[in-house]
């Protein structure tokens, strides 16, 4: 089996597949705090919990956008699973050419997502993944990573307006009544929730003239499925897109 685990900035999911099949997921919170044993033992803990043998797991596959934790996560997957991490970065085969200025700038995250929206849908691609940030991936026709967008995420713009604003109080992200609030709270949801719909609908209208009529939006992300019911541009919501293109990638470098 293969335990994928995709490390944000904010929260962390993890993945067991067996095959193609997902068996069990888990979302964790994202700390540097936690040692390599206090992983491991979360890891047992969420495997019994799940009914899942640990012996069974023979490789981990990481993409991280937290370097402090790349020691812990390879001690935790070296003691406690007894492999050697794969890390998605520089030297790992991702099967997807990147037109990048620096390619080493782009987020791992970023590259799995892209390279599992096009392994499934073979045509020009638009990846919104909503984490602590909100990021545009744009994909070619011809598999290509030609680049993208990265915008606060929703969680960001609505802790930084609740910090530098001290009457207005943190909100559920919820959508409102109306699109015109009547109270202070559902004025602040219809600025966030159709906000950030207006934002994605647009820069997916400006990004798809450069990838061509038949380019597909995916969402991927905790906050992904509210938006993707209110945006005209969002086709589909992929929950576990990253944890797939771990799966892909992984497979690509069994040789």
């Amino acid at each position: 089996m293969l335990l994928a685990i995709d490390v944000g900035n904010t929260n962390t999911v993890l993945g067991v597949y067996d095959g193609k099949v997902l068996r069990s997921h888990w979302r964790i919170e994202t700390t540097s705090r936690r040692t390599y044993d206090e992983y491991g033992i979360l890891m047992l803990q969420l495997f019994s919990h799940a009914g899942l043998d640990p012996r069974k797991v023979d490789a981990v596959a990481v993409s991280s956008v937290v370097p402090p934790l790349q020691f812990n996560l390879e001690r935790m997957a070296e003691r406690y699973f007894n492999a050697k991490p794969m890390f998605v970065g520089p030297g790992v085969k991702t099967g997807m050419p990147i037109l990048y200025d620096n390619p080493r700038e782009v987020g791992a995250d970023r590259i799995v997502n892209a390279v599992a929206a096009y392994e499934r849908h073979k045509t020009s691609l638009i990846v919104v993944d909503f984490g602590t940030a909100t990021t545009f991936d744009a994909v070619t026709a011809k598999g290509e990573y030609a680049g993208g967008a990265i915008t606060p995420g929703i969680t960001v713009s609505m802790d930084a307006l609740t910090r530098n604003a001290s009457k207005l109080p943190r909100v559920e992200f919820a959508r409102p009544p109306h699109v015109i609030g009547k109270n202070t709270v559902h004025s602040m949801q219809s600025g966030l929730v159709f906000g950030y719909v207006a934002m994605v609908d647009g820069i997916c209208e400006r990004m798809k003239p450069d990838l061509g009529p038949s380019t597909k939006v995916i969402a991927t992300g905790g906050l992904a499925s509210l938006i993707a019911s209110e945006s005209k541009a969002i086709e589909e919501v992929d929950e576990f897109l990253t944890l797939e293109g771990l799966r892909l990638i992984h497979l690509r470098n069994q040789a």
